[in-house]
């Protein structure tokens, strides 16, 4: 089995592969403060839950966009699996020329996004990452990386709201009944979800003006992406295992 690690600013999600097939899919929060050895207990744990021998893995790759997370989660492949990982950066074989000022700023989470959906589409498209940040990236109908926008993500900006506004309470991440709020908590949810909704539609159809393409696939992942993805005319697909997939790519791309 193939361990594919995503390590975000909020969650680690481990995925299991055995052959193509996604098998097994755990999700935790990210600590930064947690040692290798608490996350190979963590780890442990969750494959015995499933009845899953250590000795089924013989393969891992990471994708980490927290710096003080990455070690670890190589350190817990070395010592919990016995074997090194591949970890998504400079010097890995992505079959996806990055078309970027700095190829090296770009997050591994956004070019593992783009390696699987252009492997899925084959044509110019953009996916929209609903993580801690919201990214919007780019990909050529040849397949190649040219870039994007971050915004901020969804619980970023309601975060905001309920700390700087004295007085309105802290509300669900929800759709309300209707963008027309009759009270505080529909007026709050409406401006949260619907005025993010404006916000993807918009710079999508921007990108979509910017690139010229006359049909460019919008696919959607990450944690609010079945949320916003319904609500929105721009968003054709979404792929909750969008990340996962394309870790699993690229480590078939090293072979």
């Amino acid at each position: 089995m193939l361990l594919v690690i995503d390590v975000g600013n909020t969650n680690i999600v481990y995925g299991l592969f055995d052959g193509m097939k996604l098998v097994h899919q755990f999700r935790v929060e990210t600590s930064r403060g947690s040692t290798a050895d608490e996350y190979a207990v963590v780890v442990h744990q969750l494959l015995a839950m499933r009845s899953v021998p250590r000795t089924a893995v013989t393969a891992a790759i990471v994708a980490s966009v927290v710096p003080a997370v990455t070690e670890p989660m190589l350190h817990l492949v070395r010592t919990g699996f016995g074997f090194e990982a591949e970890l998504v950066g400079p010097g890995i074989k992505t079959g996806m020329p990055i078309l970027i000022d700095n190829p090296r700023e770009v997050g591994a989470d956004r070019i593992v996004n783009a390696i699987a959906a252009y492997a899925r589409y084959r044509t110019g498209l953009i996916v929209v990452d609903f993580g801690t940040a919201t990214t919007f990236d780019c990909v050529s109908p040849k397949g190649e990386y040219l870039g994007g926008v971050i915004a901020p993500g969804i619980n970023i900006s309601a975060d905001a709201l309920f700390a700087r506004a004295a007085r309105l309470p802290r509300v669900e991440i929800a759709k309300p009944p209707r963008a027309l709020g009759k009270n505080t908590q529909h007026s709050m949810q409406s401006g949260i979800v619907y005025g993010y909704v404006g916000l993807v539609d918009g710079l999508v159809d921007r990108l979509v003006d910017e690139l010229g393409y006359t049909q460019c696939p919008v696919v959607a992942t990450g944690g609010l992406a079945r949320l916003i993805a319904p609500l929105s005319r721009t968003i054709r697909d979404v792929d909750d295992e969008l990340t996962l997939t394309g870790l699993r790519i690229l480590h078939e791309r090293q072979l």
